[in-house]
């Protein structure tokens, strides 16, 4: 990746919260995406954070919306809470930006289009929880914006590991370039 290259280019990661890699088993994914992470501070590419979370009281959650109803006055995915929060084993440094959405895709109920405009960011490296979810709805709406998109595809993770495997391998291949980290870290230390 040369330096003009780098210069538009983001590492989004999203939805790693320790409510939602709870309930994931892969003991190898952490180490994964803190490889990613090292590989993006290395070349000096921005990183950004997207995690769900509400207000208490939920006011932005509808009565109507099938995903997120069943949480109401439950507790969970507050704002507050240490579990809506980035995992501490990612350690977030003080440059990073942290996006909060209020919704599945990286981009609804969120500034995200605003921080990636103000950095001039046209390239989005993409990996979170979960493929079927975040993922999915990310890219459909960052391909729909005229965003580049890279996805790493073991620096996502889906309940399903058939859905997983056609997202990556069927789906998001029409709309963005798939790499593996590994792949992904040879290509920006190049």
């Amino acid at each position: 990746m040369t330096d003009a290259s780098r210069a538009d280019t983001a590492l989004l990661l999203m939805d790693l919260q320790p409510g939602i890699l709870a309930n994931y088993a892969d003991a190898d994914y952490l180490p994964r995406i803190r490889r990613a992470l090292a590989a993006a501070r290395h070349a000096g590419l921005p990183v950004i954070w997207v995690r769900v979370a509400f207000r208490d009281g939920y006011p932005e959650v509808s009565a109507d919306n099938a995903i997120f109803a069943g949480i109401r006055g439950s507790g969970r995915r507050l704002e507050s809470t240490e579990a809506a929060g980035i995992h501490p084993d990612l350690a977030v440094q003080p440059q990073d930006v942290i996006v909060t959405k209020r919704r599945i895709g990286a981009f609804a109920g969120s500034d995200l289009d605003v921080v990636l405009r103000g950095g001039n960011i046209r390239h989005l490296v993409l990996a979170g929880v979960s493929t079927s979810g975040v993922v999915l709805s990310t890219v459909r709406l960052a391909a729909d914006l005229d965003y580049r998109l890279t996805v790493l595809a073991d620096g996502c993770m889906d309940g399903d590991a058939e859905v997983h495997r056609v997202l990556t391998e069927k789906v998001f291949p029409r709309q963005a370039t798939v790499r593996t980290i590994d792949d992904w870290i040879g290509h920006v230390a190049a």
